[in-house]
């Protein structure tokens, strides 16, 4: 509070002048701040109205000296809340000296005879009150849009675990920053415990690789999804550090934010068949989980195995196809199939190699032999049985 404030009729002289003020104070903003002369004209005509109100309540503020002045309504409420968007407080507080600085040069012109000194303490002593102010609004702003932040990353990963196909889902994330990166792909896995900010380690993980990245915690899983990754398999694993206990699944990429449900589909349907596979690899593909999810009642992995590997088989012909079952009938045994076919053993190898080429999947890979068995007998079991006849 200051001790003696200007008189009424420095304060009417003050007043008056405001408009000029703000008009001079503006132009030296121009002279002496570069970013400030790259603004757009309506953004600019706005730190001229909140010049003009700080003015005004300093002049008001003179008038009751006991009255702590309100600066965020009478100042900043001046100006719309997107202005904090585009000027940082560092910029704020050097638009507020240049202003101070226009006005302790007038004060000797404004102030009637004898109020010079009281004119300038009341100045310097309002100024610090607005540069207080400004720490507020900025606090306060960025606390609301973190809060907003995380109900709009909220909605977004839950429309994804949803597996909705939302052409919105872009211009939702666009407002937290995503950009249109390609390709996206999600991981989910177990939340982690312990203390510690879980967003800040995953986004610092992220940017680390050069990803884009939302995440969330859904159902006690925790959701991320990346985005522009350039390197698959290392950002995976990277990002698998930052989950809890227990298997972390890797949907498959796809081509923007807009399918990413689908990956988000895949990669929970592969977390809840993990547990099917003793020693799964962490982080591990949705797809290298096909037979446990299939077995898990999945639809899309029934599909799918059908498509990739039953299909494939009985398009190359019966003695492929037939081959693939002896085997797996007899344990993998090479000649013991070869004997119950009829044929050379180097005959078996040929064919299976040939099952592989169409399949992916190799007979002689554990994991490979499994995808294999589980396929056929779940292609059987569907009533397809016109394939094998």
């Amino acid at each position: 509070m200051i001790t003696q404030p200007p008189t009424e009729a420095t304060l009417r002289r003050l007043e008056r002048a405001s408009g000029s003020l703000a008009t001079r104070a503006v132009s030296r903003m121009d002279e002496e701040l570069s970013w400030f002369r790259a603004m757009p004209a309506d953004q600019r005509s706005w730190v001229t109205l909140v010049v003009q109100a700080g003015v005004a309540s300093l002049v008001e503020w003179c008038r009751e000296p006991g009255r702590p002045p309100r600066l965020t309504g009478e100042v900043f409420g001046a100006a719309p809340r997107d202005l904090v968007r585009v000027v940082r407080l560092k910029q704020t507080v050097d638009l507020i000296t240049v202003a101070v600085d226009v006005v302790e040069s007038h004060v000797e012109s404004l102030a009637e005879p004898g109020d010079a000194e009281a004119l300038r303490l009341a100045v310097l002593h309002f100024s610090r009150e607005v540069a207080f102010a400004s720490a507020r609004v900025y606090a306060t702003f960025a606390e609301e849009r973190g809060a907003w932040d995380a109900r709009l990353e909220a909605l977004v990963l839950d429309a994804l675990v949803r597996g909705e196909r939302d052409d919105e889902l872009p211009g939702r994330a666009a407002a937290l920053g995503w950009g249109g990166v390609s390709p996206v792909v999600v991981v989910v896995g177990a939340t982690p415990e312990g203390p510690g900010d879980l967003h800040q380690s995953v986004t610092r993980a992220a940017r680390a690789l050069r990803c884009e990245v939302l995440l969330g915690v859904h159902a006690e899983q925790l959701v991320v999804v990346l985005g522009g990754v350039q390197d698959l398999e290392v950002a995976t694993a990277r990002i698998a550090v930052e989950f809890g206990p227990g298997p972390v699944v890797t949907g498959p990429a796809v081509e923007d934010l807009s399918r990413a449900g689908d990956s988000a589909t895949a990669a929970l349907a592969g977390l809840r068949a993990a547990p099917a596979w003793p020693g799964v690899p962490r982080p591990v593909g949705t797809d290298e989980l096909l037979p446990e999810r299939a077995l898990d009642g999945d639809p899309l992995a029934r599909t799918t195995l059908s498509e990739r590997v039953a299909l494939p088989l009985q398009a190359a012909g019966g003695e492929v196809l037939e081959t693939v079952q002896t085997v797996l009938a007899n344990g993998g045994n090479l000649e013991a199939s070869a004997r119950a076919l009829f044929v050379h053993p180097n005959t078996v190898r040929y064919r299976l190699k040939r099952a592989a080429e169409l399949t992916g999947c190799s007979l002689t890979d554990p994991r490979g032999s499994w995808t294999l068995q589980v396929a056929l007998a779940l292609t059987h079991l569907g009533g397809e049985r016109s394939l094998w006849h």
